[in-house]
């Protein structure tokens, strides 16, 4: 049983800051890449950030130069840094790892976060 816990989201307004964590738990061989996605009402779900394993990151047009992901991987978690917020990014953010549960593990599996609530206001 694999379980990703988030928290940090909350409540801020326009050009402040949030940090978003999620820690991964449970049956975890390893962790290939863990991101961020985030889904506003009535719209898909959209990738914000990602960090694979090998140290790259990609981030949506949108956020670039203002969110940083990182990654603890001692303590299997990922983070999201949020600054310069605008009410463009309110949205329910999910976090997300690509996981091998055991080292005989044929695959890997997607796993996703219960999804935290990020609400910008004017």
């Amino acid at each position: 049983q694999v379980r990703l816990v988030e928290s940090g989201g909350g409540l801020v307004q326009a050009g402040g800051s949030l940090r978003l964590s999620c820690t991964a738990s449970g049956n975890i061989f390893s962790i290939n890449a863990m991101g961020w996605y985030r889904q506003a009402p009535g719209k898909q779900r959209e990738l914000v950030a990602v960090m694979p394993s090998g140290g790259n990151t990609n981030y949506a047009d949108s956020v670039k130069g203002r969110f940083t992901i990182s990654r603890d991987n001692a303590k299997n978690t990922v983070y999201l840094q949020m600054n310069s917020l605008k009410p463009e990014d309110t949205a329910v953010y999910y976090c997300n790892a690509d996981i091998r549960p055991t080292w005989y593990s044929r695959s890997t599996y997607d796993y996703w976060g219960q999804g935290t609530q990020v609400t910008v206001s004017s």
